[in-house]
């Protein structure tokens, strides 16, 4: 039986003969990946308004809507005052831009990472309807935030899961 050189070579060209590594590798649970960051806001906020209760509501809600400083702006007379929830709102901010860039991914971290984001915003909501240091307008947007956290995960995941999926068309 003769070897043909000239077939071998020509499948070789067109990578008939390539290794392609085996993926052996199982992606691990990451729990930095399954965390959902707009938690870090969430238990600043708790934090803040929890324990500066001493005595009354009062107090907890005059902390969280405490004005840190003021900045003054070009315009005559007009002062910018920033106050504890407008800080927490930022720090939610570049949270969510991260969640956001973590719900690109459709795998099962992801999911685990839907689903305590879902536990978080209901957290957050039953916190706001019930708790008068948590019934300010910084919190409402910060549970809005942890909704949009969760439609965002959800609506993607949804999304990029139908682009894998082959209908016959």
């Amino acid at each position: 039986m003769a070897i043909d050189r000239d077939l071998i070579a020509k499948e070789a060209a067109i990578g008939l003969y390539d290794q392609q590594p085996a993926d052996n590798h199982q992606r691990g649970f990451s729990l930095i990946t399954a965390f959902p960051l707009l938690v870090i806001p969430f238990i600043v906020y708790n934090i803040l308004a929890l324990f500066s209760l001493g005595g009354s509501d009062e107090a907890a809600y005059n902390a969280v809507t405490q004005v840190l400083f003021n900045l003054p702006m070009p315009s005559t007379g007009t002062h910018w005052s920033v106050n504890v929830g407008d800080v927490i709102l930022f720090g939610a901010l570049i949270c969510l831009f991260f969640e956001l860039l973590k719900s690109t991914k459709s795998d099962k971290v992801a999911i685990v990472n839907h689903s305590l984001s879902m536990v978080l915003f209901i957290v957050c909501l039953v916190e706001f309807l019930l708790f008068r240091p948590f019934a300010t307008s910084a919190f409402f947007l910060l549970t809005f935030m942890t909704l949009m956290d969760v439609l965002a995960g959800f609506i993607v995941t949804a999304v990029s899961a139908r682009k894998d999926i082959d209908f016959g068309h």
